[in-house]
């Protein structure tokens, strides 16, 4: 083994976002031959570091306006910034890490933010301890759940899947590592599209969504026909389009042509003849609404509803799959090894006895959470802890498909569903009132925070498996940028809820 010198440092391989023909193996940046700096107290460090700053930062934009900003890309940017101004040589497999360990902070804050803030909005119990252990322990469910399926959404879907932030961020760390033209490329891409959302943000010269409602034509089409077309012309959003590609761009633009021009017309045109509103918590005739409330109280629902389906379709076409990864790990824990993916430092995992000693371990712990923190009672503990675990489960290939076609997490649809089915099962066995209401919700924090750290860890593999860092070291470390995310979102979200 042999230290790389990275003198003549020329990218990724042509073949790295083209499906393999037969017989062709991919050959990472950083050559499974040779060691690397990967692991270091640099790379840790500032790891932890972007894990409690955009924590914090994630999570009170998420509480402001509802969405959570994917950390991947700003902390790749920021680690070659770093390297950069240090003049630190050969960083490529350091900045791995350091992304791999900040990353976490997106995905804690992500399954925190959907679910906890209705604690303090229901004026129930959310002390820290709470928030914070349903945090971890989604996270480590999420790490674990996920690594047995690394080799078939990395290396066997191998070009088959786009992964768009996983390919922003790679390119930014290639960019970074190759430095010269691409890097200066990288960065005026980077200055053109910050000064043109600036611009939208602060001049407001034009708006970042185009509507047709600035037409009085176009409004009275949304207010006779129910008809409105929208676009958003934000770089980011046009940016992901372009990483996408046209297939799949194309794939999610027919969902929103389907909802905005035949689902919601439908809707006002059976609200015509109705003369009373339905729907939960709904005051309003159908006839009265715009476009825009019809989405709200009735289409978007119907939305989560196909994401749900999805999901189940999506875990039936996973299921041999999810029976090839039981049986290799079955194999692996009673001794049976794949000698030669084992020597190959690009190719290891975390041995599958420990993950299996760690799913078990985070299983009890748990149910321990559970019993001692939250319903107080074995079969209520139980109950909470099987919806869990087979939610969290199923639907890990699903986030991790989702991420790996188009960059985005259905994680709030599949939680929605998740506190829809424990409340159905936790009042069939008895729990209700105060106390089903809050163990719903912290069961809905786990198991959000699980799928979305599974979504968002499978982009830091895949951009692993394109550079070639060593799999394992990023598995091993992301359990403590874990850690470090969920005590600082616990923190903000009690900090943020005092202040207003």
């Amino acid at each position: 083994m042999s230290e790389n010198t990275n003198q003549d440092f020329k990218g990724l391989p042509s073949n790295a976002y083209t499906e393999l023909k037969e017989g062709e193996e991919y050959v990472p940046v950083m050559s499974p031959d040779k060691t690397y700096p990967e692991v270091s107290t640099y790379s840790v460090l500032w790891g932890l570091l972007m894990a409690i700053l955009f924590s914090a930062a994630a999570a009170y934009l998420g509480l402001k306006i509802g969405q959570v900003f994917e950390a991947a890309i700003p902390i790749a940017i920021i680690a070659v910034g770093l390297s950069a101004a240090t003049k630190r040589k050969n960083s490529l497999g350091e900045n791995v890490i350091i992304q791999s360990i900040g990353a976490s902070s997106g995905a804690i804050v992500a399954g925190a933010i959907f679910t906890i803030p209705a604690l303090y909005i229901l004026n129930l119990d959310a002390e820290f301890y709470k928030i914070f252990l349903a945090s971890l322990f989604g996270g480590i469910l999420g790490i674990l759940f996920l690594i047995p399926f690394r080799k078939y959404f990395v290396k066997d879907m191998h070009g088959k899947y786009p992964f768009p932030e996983a390919t922003a961020t790679t390119e930014i760390l290639v960019a970074g590592e190759k430095g010269g033209n691409q890097a200066v490329v990288l960065i005026f891409s980077g200055i053109i599209g910050g000064l043109y959302d600036f611009i939208i943000a602060t001049f407001g010269w034009w708006s970042e969504v185009f509507t047709t409602r600035v037409f009085g034509w176009g409004q009275q089409l949304a207010e006779k026909s129910k008809i409105v077309f929208k676009i958003n012309v934000g770089a980011a959003v046009m940016g992901l389009g372009y990483i996408v590609g046209l297939k799949y761009a194309a794939i999610i633009a027919a969902g929103s042509f389907v909802s905005w021009y035949v689902i919601i017309p439908i809707f006002a045109y059976v609200g015509d003849g109705l003369t009373t509103a339905f729907g939960a918590n709904v005051t309003m005739m159908l006839k009265d609404m715009s476009p825009e409330q019809i989405f709200s109280n009735y289409v978007r629902h119907i939305g989560i509803g196909g994401i749900a389906m999805a999901g189940i379709i999506g875990i039936i076409r996973s299921s041999k799959v999810i029976s090839t990864a039981f049986s290799l790990a079955a194999k692996e824990v009673m001794g049976v090894k794949h000698a030669v993916e084992d020597k190959i430092r690009t190719h290891r995992d975390i041995a599958m006895k420990y993950i299996a000693l760690g799913i078990l371990g985070t299983t009890l712990l748990i149910f321990l959470f559970f019993l001692l923190g939250v319903v107080n009672t074995w079969l209520y503990a139980l109950v909470g802890l099987l919806i869990v675990l087979i939610i969290a489960f199923l639907f890990t290939t699903v986030a991790a498909t989702a991420i790996a076609i188009v960059g985005t997490n259905p994680v709030s649809g599949m939680t929605l569903m998740t506190l829809i089915i424990s409340s159905i099962i936790l009042v069939s066995v008895g729990l209700s009132g105060t106390s089903g209401m809050i163990a719903a919700l912290i069961i809905g924090g786990v198991v959000c925070t699980a799928l979305s750290m599974s979504g968002a860890f499978i982009t830091d593999l895949k951009i692993g498996y394109w550079l070639g860092s060593s799999p394992y070291k990023q598995e091993r470390w992301k359990f403590l940028g874990t850690l470090f995310s969920a005590a600082t979102v616990g923190y903000v979200i009690i900090i943020l809820n005092q202040t207003y």
